[in-house]
């Protein structure tokens, strides 16, 4: 069995290394990553000794050969791929293990240049990675150091289930669209200068490419017979709802996430404590005071019956006074940046109401 490894972020790759070389299996890699495993005393062949040819164009051409992509691309269930491979002398790569050069982490800098940005575009890693993950029925293919242990588990038990491999294989063609995405919409939102080294971005791209990873089903959608799930942007905006950590309650339902999404982008555009009420979808109480029960009770008393069974967002910690004034009426869910323990406390009974704390964005509200 064959591994290549060639990846940019080397977090625990020394150790994913060991324990596949423990386990019998080859393993090959590229430039630096090759440099370091050797020097942990690793046993690793470079891709060049395998290709014939050196690394080329300061590192721009390593990995884009015959002798990679065959032994990534090849059925072995077809004879004919079998053959070839025996005819050019090319061996199969069982496992690929690529992250692709830090091309969003770069452009998110000030001051990137489009020299830099061009310079981390990864051409041979998402190369790889797509032929990997479209035989991987064959390859397993690892995009993610969280990956590690999950596979190493299995191929101590005897080996990778198919079950594993595919769904390899779909977090890394999801990887190769967030990538391409990030390159396009860096690309589309820069005015190219003449002579200027860093290029000018607009806040209105020329092209916008959304990603967005589940989060959860969802019972139903905003009625009974329709269908639901919850997403979030692959880079949430800082104090977005779906940063939000459950602390305890009942599952969101479409219509608390409508709800205290509303609430909660009312409240955090406050600079002094304040309470958002909202109940089907409108908002029935808002007001704000010195502390986390005055922004609470204004807000009450603005329309208490409409607030029966509403949405709660505060923008300021939650005490036990205000907590125990609030539990006197029925919530669905309670959100605030931080709860005391005595405020979590007066809510212990009420297992059903759904308590969210979400941090505010820098700049947000005070205590």
């Amino acid at each position: 069995m064959n591994a290549l490894i060639s990846v940019s972020d080397k977090t625990g790759i020394v150790e994913f290394a060991q324990a596949l070389h423990a386990l019998g299996i080859k393993l090959l890699s590229t430039g630096g990553t090759a440099k370091l495993l050797a020097d942990q005393g690793l046993p690793v062949t470079e891709v060049a000794e395998v290709t014939g040819f050196p690394e080329m164009l300061d590192g721009r051409v390593k990995t884009l050969h015959p002798k990679v992509h065959g032994g990534l691309l090849a059925r072995r269930d077809v004879p004919e791929h079998l053959a070839a491979l025996k005819a050019h002398a090319i061996d199969t790569i069982d496992l690929l293990v690529v992250n692709l050069y830090p091309f969003e982490a770069t452009v998110a800098k000030a001051g990137c240049t489009l020299e830099d940005a061009i310079e981390n575009i990864d051409i041979g890693g998402p190369a790889m990675v797509r032929s990997a993950a479209k035989n991987w029925k064959d390859v397993a293919v690892l995009t993610d150091a969280s990956q590690y242990a999950q596979v190493l588990a299995e191929l101590k038990d005897g080996g990778l289930t198919l079950k594993t491999k595919f769904t390899l294989s779909v977090a890394a063609f999801n990887r190769i669209s967030q990538y391409d995405g990030a390159i396009s919409n860096y690309f589309s939102s820069i005015t190219f200068e003449e002579g200027a080294s860093t290029p000018a971005r607009s806040l209105f791209s020329g092209q916008s490419n959304a990603n967005f990873i589940k989060l959860q089903d969802l019972r139903y959608g905003e009625n009974p017979h329709q269908s639901a799930a919850f997403y979030r942007d692959l880079y949430p905006a800082p104090g977005s709802l779906v940063s939000a950590v459950q602390l305890q309650g009942k599952e969101l339902s479409y219509n608390n996430i409508a709800d205290a999404d509303a609430a909660w982008e009312c409240v955090k555009s406050f600079d002094t404590p304040a309470c958002v009420i909202v109940k089907h979808a409108n908002p029935c109480g808002v007001a704000v005071g010195a502390d986390s029960l005055e922004a609470y009770s204004k807000a009450f008393q603005t329309d208490p019956t409409s607030a029966f069974g509403g949405i709660i967002a505060l923008n300021c910690p939650l005490d036990e006074r205000a907590a125990l004034q609030m539990s006197k009426q029925f919530i669905e869910v309670l959100m605030a940046p931080s709860f005391t323990p005595e405020a979590l406390a007066v809510f212990k009974s009420k297992v059903n109401v759904r308590i969210l704390q979400i941090a505010l964005p820098a700049g947000g509200a005070s205590d």
